[in-house]
């Protein structure tokens, strides 16, 4: 079980695990009369009319277990008798009649910058230099085709060698072959699909090429809004949800001339793999899990169902499905592409970005999709520079040894993949300082983010109800201290001080991909981050983002089974494009990126 999913179970969250804690029954405060204010007296806090429920001293004594304070029996009593004039407008926020709404699109006044004050992050110029490499001759193959990389099959198609519909037919065939064995995709869209892709051809043979994806099919996670297509978030309420105008990220896209050939699986509500319609499985170990929370892209991309996909992050959902399927993920910067029509989960933390074949691939996606919208107050304008030729040789490239010490074979191995292409290794340190803390602000704003779900019950209409799914997780959250929110934003600035020192040193980081801290820090300082797939290690178990259960044991394998496996690369803020030259040199050194799941 990944690291990431293991803090959702047993970190201390101070929260309160049951209400029915209390020793007396709830009953409605009643209102007090209103008095008269004397003219020229100042408000005080404490003279709201009492509202909400009876609290007594008891209630109290229960809660101060979890908030790990402690009170006398006198400040219990004198807090429990204050408790409903001093939280009375929290109260009238939450049920009064006619209370007021805030709507999805309201954000939080705070807002998260990654880039602390007084410094700069980003290059100085923007470029886009793709590789001219000769893509070859076209395969006679289906499937060689479908595996070929968007770099690849971009060349093809504008020199015509190749045209969007034989290309968006390949794709739509294996998508009706492979998927009732894999559940990536919830929404299929050929005949719309089709439609494109011959608008397309017509356009490119007029001479009307719109650059790299035109043409191209790719599917997208479906918590992006498309306009008269269901998006569904993966979840049971809304599998009849259909929007009426299409996400950023998803117009830039069809601007692109990319073809829109599938909404792919989500775990419900952007956690893990399991949605409304089943488990979305590994091309590569059909009897695990694909990992989330973008299972559908991750497994998708495995599979060559589509070119290119487009995935989500919050707390490691591209890197686990890129680690666990064996594609590349590439998380942009906080704040470097829009999340305008996308579900929100954590104001300060969602990410979106592209889930490829390859490094350039994903750089290639990206150019087309980054970029401010006024739609997302924490996009920002970002200068993007990227050349796929341009030499590696005396990059920084740092690594923290002690957990270099504990890696796999393969993670230590790509470290020396970098040494050999012209890095220079810097090891570098992190304090041991309590990150799991850092996952208060998850908790605090997804609960947030879906506060009516959990208040009016459409959390219950979920099917995963286990400890450690969202259904409880954000029924917990209710109970967070918000002291404790505003500590763990306070430590959230230390770390990212500590990470600016640490990009003062080197250029890149390299980390095992699913290391717990790292996915925690470099989430919530906004870093951007690359997975990459470098080589294969033998297990004998499934692996699974669940806490283990006994109603869903893990297969066991004997012999091992042979799956992909992959490091990550953590760039400078707004830097993809160093990230991504230094992946291409270990992606190309490697040399693993073109082998196929068997059966596929």
């Amino acid at each position: 079980m990944p690291d990431r999913r293991r803090f959702l179970i047993n970190a201390p969250l101070g929260l309160l695990a049951t209400a029915s804690a209390v020793s007396s029954p709830v009953q409605a405060q009643p209102p007090a009369p209103a008095t008269p204010a004397t003219a020229g007296a100042p408000p005080t806090f404490g003279t709201l009319p009492p509202t909400g429920p009876q609290i007594t001293a008891a209630t109290f004594a229960e809660a101060e277990k979890l908030m790990q304070v402690t009170l006398t029996p006198a400040q219990r009593q004198m807090a429990a008798s204050a408790w409903p004039t001093s939280l009375a407008g929290l109260m009238k926020r939450r049920t009064a009649p006619g209370k007021l709404k805030i709507g999805d699109s309201v954000v939080p006044m705070s807002r998260f910058e990654p880039v602390l004050p007084g410094t700069k992050a980003g290059p100085a110029r923007a470029r886009f230099v793709r590789s001219f490499a000769d893509p070859g001759r076209l395969p006679a193959s289906d499937a060689d085709i479908a595996f070929a990389s968007v770099a690849q099959l971009s060349r093809w198609i504008e020199s015509r060698q190749l045209t969007s519909e034989r290309l968006t037919g390949i794709y739509l065939e294996r998508c009706r072959r492979f998927d009732p064995r894999l559940k990536a995709i919830i929404t299929l869209l050929p005949e719309r699909a089709l439609e494109q892709a011959r608008a397309a051809d017509r356009e490119i043979a007029a001479g009307k090429y719109r650059g790299p994806l035109h043409g191209i099919p790719y599917g997208v996670k479906d918590l992006l809004d498309t306009a008269g297509i269901a998006t569904t978030w993966g979840a049971e309420p809304l599998k009849n949800r259909v929007p009426v105008t299409d996400a950023a990220v998803v117009a830039r896209l069809n601007d692109a001339g990319a073809i829109l050939l599938a909404k792919l699986s989500l775990g419900a509500l952007a956690m893990n793999d399991i949605w409304f319609g089943g488990q979305t499985m590994n091309p590569w170990l059909p009897e695990e899990g694909a990992s989330g929370s973008s299972a559908g892209p991750g497994a998708a991309m495995a599979a060559a169902l589509v070119a290119f996909t487009i995935g989500s992050e919050t707390g490691g959902s591209i890197v686990s499905p890129a680690m666990r399927c064996g594609v590349t993920g590439l998380r942009p910067t906080f704040g470097r592409v829009p999340r305008t029509g996308a579900m929100t989960l954590c104001w300060s933390l969602d990410k979106l970005g592209p889930m490829t074949r390859s490094v350039e691939d994903a750089m290639l996606v990206l150019d087309a999709i980054a970029g401010p919208d006024a739609g997302d107050l924490a996009s920002v304008p970002a200068k993007l520079d990227f050349d796929a030729a341009a030499p590696v040789r005396g990059l920084r490239i740092g690594y923290l040894p002690e957990w270099q010490r504990e890696a796999s074979d393969v993670d230590r191995a790509a470290l020396e993949l970098a040494r050999k292409a012209g890095m220079k290794p810097v090891p570098v340190a992190l304090p041991d300082w309590p990150y799991h803390a850092l996952n208060t602000i998850l908790f605090a704003e997804a609960a947030a983010a879906f506060e009516d779900w959990t208040r009016d019950g459409r959390m219950d209409m979920l099917s995963e109800q286990t400890p450690d799914a969202w259904p409880n997780l954000l029924r917990e959250a209710r109970f967070l201290s918000a002291v404790d929110f505003v500590q763990a934003d306070r430590l959230r600035r230390l770390v990212a001080e500590r990470m600016a020192a640490i990009f003062g040193q080197v250029d890149v980081l390299l980390v095992p991909s699913l290391r717990e801290e790292m996915l925690i820090v470099s989430n919530n300082t906004g870093h951007p981050s690359l997975t990459l797939r470098t080589g294969f290690v033998q297990v004998d178990e499934a692996r699974s983002d669940w806490a283990p259960h006994p109603s869903r044991p893990l297969p066991k394998f004997a012999p091992p089974r042979r799956v992909p496996h992959g490091v990550t690369l953590i760039g400078r803020l707004f830097d993809e494009g160093t990230l991504a030259r230094a992946g291409i040199a270990i992606e190309r050194l490697a040399g693993v990126a073109n082998e196929r799941p068997p059966g596929f």
